[in-house]
C-alpha cells in the first residue's frame, strides 16, 4: 500500500552467541516463524539492534569474549531506541546469583543451555505476546497523550478567543484603545512575576495563576459595554450622577461574566479571576474606592495588580480629550498613592519594574490612527448639539 512502511511482518529475532554452532541451532530453530537476525558478539549485536526495524526480541548469550551479555543488557537498557526490547538470556549459568543479575538488568527470561527447542520456542512465544501487547498500551498511552495535549489547547484556544472577544466588544464602546488591554496586560504580568517569592504573595502567585491573570486581565473593563454612550464616551468631567452610572461598570463586568460562566454550567478558574479583576479593580487600599469599599487584603490580589496597572496606563495615555502625562509624573502619582489608593506591596514591586513598564508602553503605544479612529467613533456615537 503507498505510504506505508515497508517493514517485514515476521517478528524479528535477533540471536547473539559467540559459538557458529549455537547460531546456527537457534536460527534453524526460528527461522520458520520468524526472521532471525545474528551476531556473534557484543558490538556487532548493539550495532543491529538500533537499526531500523528494531528486534522484536534479543536472544543474547551470557559468556562472550569482549562485551558480555550483561554489559550488552545494560547498554541496550541505556539506549531510549532499544530500552523496551525484551532479552531472554541464552545461558549454561545456573545459579540463582546469575539469575537475580541478568533480571536486575532488566532481562524478561532465561533459556538454559543445552537447548531444549520446545521449551525455547514456548518461551521466545511467551514473550513475544507480551511485548506485543506492552506495544499496544505504549501506543494507546501515546495517543490518548497526544489527544489529551490537543485538546488542551483547543480549550486554551477557546478560552483565548472568548476573552478577547469580549474584550473586543468593549473596546467599541469605550475611549480607550486596543493598546491599552495589551499593555495593561502586560504590567499585570510583570508585576505577579516580581511578587512571586514576596511572603505574603508567593502561596498565590504560582506560574498557573500568573498565566491565568494574564488571560483574565483583558476583561477588567468589560463592564463599560452597558454604560450609556452619554456618559462613557463624554469627554469632559462627569456629574455627581454621571459618575454614580459609570461606577455600576465592575457590577457590570462581574455579572456579565458571571452569566457567561453559568451558561457553561460549571465554575472556570479563568473567568473567577476575570470577575474578580472586573469588580475589584476600582477599590482602594484604604477603603475608599467602589463598588464596595473593601480594604487591604479583603482586596483581591488580581484586582490590587490590576489597580496598578491601569491606573498607570491611564494617566501615561494619550487621548482624544487629553494629552498623555510623562512616565515620572504618573510614577511619583503611583507612588504617592503607597498605602492610600494602592497596595504597598505592590506599590515597591511597581518602583522596581519601572523599566519593564517602559518597554510595554513603548512597544504597545498607541498610534496617531488609533487616537483618530477613537475620535471618529466618539464624534459618531455623541449626540449632536
Amino acid at each position: 500500500m503507498p505510504g506505508t512502511t515497508d517493514f517485514p511482518q515476521k517478528p524479528i529475532i535477533l540471536v547473539v552467541d559467540d559459538t557458529p554452532d549455537n547460531l546456527m541451532l537457534m536460527s534453524n530453530l526460528l527461522k520458520d516463524r520468524y526472521l532471525v537476525k545474528a551476531a556473534n558478539n557484543g558490538d556487532k549485536a548493539l550495532r543491529i539492534a538500533v537499526q531500523l526495524p528494531h528486534p522484536d526480541l534479543i536472544l543474547l548469550d551470557i559468556m562472550m569474549p569482549g562485551l558480555s551479555g550483561h554489559e550488552v543488557a545494560r547498554l541496550l537498557k541505556l539506549d531510549p531506541a532499544t530500552r523496551d526490547i525484551p532479552i531472554i538470556f541464552l545461558t549454561a549459568m545456573a545459579s540463582s546469583e546469575d539469575e537475580t543479575r541478568g533480571l536486575e538488568l532488566g532481562a524478561a527470561d532465561y533459556i538454559t543451555k543445552p537447548i531444549s527447542p520446545p521449551v525455547a520456542l514456548a518461551r521466545v512465544e511467551t514473550q513475544l505476546k507480551v511485548k506485543a501487547a506492552a506495544d499496544f498500551l505504549r501506543d494507546k498511552n501515546e495517543f490518548l497523550e497526544q489527544e489529551v495535549q490537543r485538546r488542551t489547547r483547543e480549550v486554551v484556544a477557546i478560552q483565548d478567543v472568548t476573552i478577547h472577544a469580549m474584550a473586543s466588544l468593549a473596546e467599541t464602546r469605550d475611549n480607550e484603545t486596543g493598546n491599552h488591554i495589551r499593555r495593561t496586560q502586560h504590567y499585570v504580568k510583570v508585576l505577579a512575576n516580581a511578587l512571586r517569592s514576596h511572603p505574603r504573595f508567593a502561596a498565590y502567585l504560582d506560574d498557573a495563576t500568573i498565566a491565568l491573570l494574564f488571560k483574565s486581565a483583558p476583561l477588567h473593563d468589560i463592564g463599560k459595554i452597558g454604560i450609556p454612550d452619554r456618559i462613557l464616551l463624554k469627554p469632559g468631567r462627569f456629574t455627581p450622577e454621571e459618575f454614580e452610572v459609570m461606577r455600576t461598570h465592575t457590577t457590570l463586568g462581574r455579572d456579565a461574566i458571571a452569566h457567561a460562566e453559568a451558561q457553561l454550567g460549571m465554575d472556570v478558574e479563568f473567568l473567577r479571576l476575570a470577575k474578580e479583576i472586573a469588580y475589584g479593580h476600582q477599590e482602594k487600599w484604604d477603603g475608599s474606592g467602589y463598588p464596595e469599599g473593601l480594604a487591604g487584603d479583603a482586596i483581591p490580589i488580581s484586582a490590587r495588580l490590576m489597580a496598578v496597572a491601569d491606573v498607570y496606563d491611564a494617566l501615561i495615555s494619550r487621548r482624544v480629550y487629553k494629552e498623555g502625562m510623562p512616565h515620572a509624573q504618573a510614577v511619583q502619582i503611583i507612588l504617592d498613592g503607597r498605602g492610600s489608593h494602592f497596595d504597598p506591596d505592590i506599590c515597591d514591586a511597581f518602583e522596581t519594574c519601572l523599566p519593564r513598564f517602559q518597554d510595554i508602553a513603548a512597544r504597545f503605544a498607541d498610534s496617531d490612527n488609533d487616537i483618530a479612529e477613537k475620535a471618529v467613533a466618539l464624534a459618531h456615537a455623541l449626540p449632536s448639539a
